[in-house]
């Protein structure tokens, strides 16, 4: 029986990276696939990078490109509007500054969802958001999910994004979301992802929940002086580690919310910290 690690938004998390990818190389795993969103939010990329580069270099690695790695291509392309010391983009601006040519060139090679078929084994689309768009969410229960899953050739569609682990099955089709390895959502701050279980007639599937050192990825946060060029974002990067509630994006809006109270209106990225300040109190962290 084949058996494939389905990993996705690892956001820069290079530690609980470490913990699964050991875990599915201990249980025999040597087929992987990546799902994007591989950097982001979290300190020393490098050592993120590095990882990934060594496990292709050892087994068959299958890798898409998220929203993140459109980010990092576009503001390659045309560098404005990031600044270093700013809760709104200081962990993009400091990402990117950790970057190098071969991260780039790898991330453009990357292409937003492949069809993939194993020897015997039904097709599967990958994807990062859903097969239309990189940033599309597949919820459950949403008839835009059902829509694309109607309309996807295969009947497997594996996919992230929403950082939340789970199953949704549509009139004989299944979407399977790996979680997130990073920072994901309702998991109690474990590190996710998924083992499928090839058979002839359908994909099997096994969520991993794996606890690991988050100390150690929160005290990177300041050693690597990134708590000081993202105030604000990295306390919510503390806070959802540690708990895996309240995400970044909710936090932001209410910050754009109150800008636009205060100064009438709210242009990202041009988020004042003070409102940013006042957001984070709001929501106890």
């Amino acid at each position: 029986m084949l058996r494939i690690a389905v990993l996705s938004d690892i956001h820069g998390n290079y530690v609980a990276l470490r913990k699964c990818l050991d875990y599915a190389v201990n249980v025999g795993i040597n087929t992987f696939i990546f799902l994007g969103d591989y950097l982001g939010e979290l300190a020393y990329p490098q050592k993120t990078m590095a990882l990934l580069y060594s496990l292709k270099e050892k087994y068959q690695c299958f890798f898409i490109k998220g929203n993140k790695e459109d980010y990092w291509i576009r503001y390659e392309k045309d560098p404005k509007g990031w600044k270093e010391y700013d809760s709104t983009t200081g962990c993009l601006y400091y990402t990117f500054q950790n970057l190098n040519q071969r991260d780039l060139c790898f991330f453009k090679s990357l292409s937003y969802k492949e069809e993939l078929e194993f020897d015997g084994l039904l097709p599967m689309t990958i994807c990062h958001g859903s097969p239309r768009k990189v940033s599309e969410k597949m919820l459950p229960n949403d008839e835009k999910t059902f829509f694309i899953m109607e309309n996807n050739p295969s009947d497997y569609i594996l996919c992230g994004h929403t950082h939340i682990q789970g199953r949704i099955a549509h009139n004989g089709k299944e979407a399977l979301n790996a979680g997130s390895v990073g920072v994901p959502m309702d998991s109690n701050g474990k590190a996710q992802f998924m083992i499928l279980k090839g058979t002839q007639n359908r994909w099997d599937y096994e969520c991993i929940s794996l606890d690991y050192d988050r100390e150690m990825v929160i005290a990177d946060l300041y050693s690597s002086g990134l708590s000081g060029k993202a105030p604000y974002w990295c306390k919510v990067s503390e806070n959802l580690l540690r708990t895996g509630k309240i995400a970044h994006g909710t936090v932001l809006m209410r910050a754009m919310a109150l800008c636009t109270e205060k100064f009438g209106e709210c242009n990202w990225p041009d988020v004042p910290e003070e409102c940013w300040e006042q957001a984070v109190k709001e929501t106890g962290l």
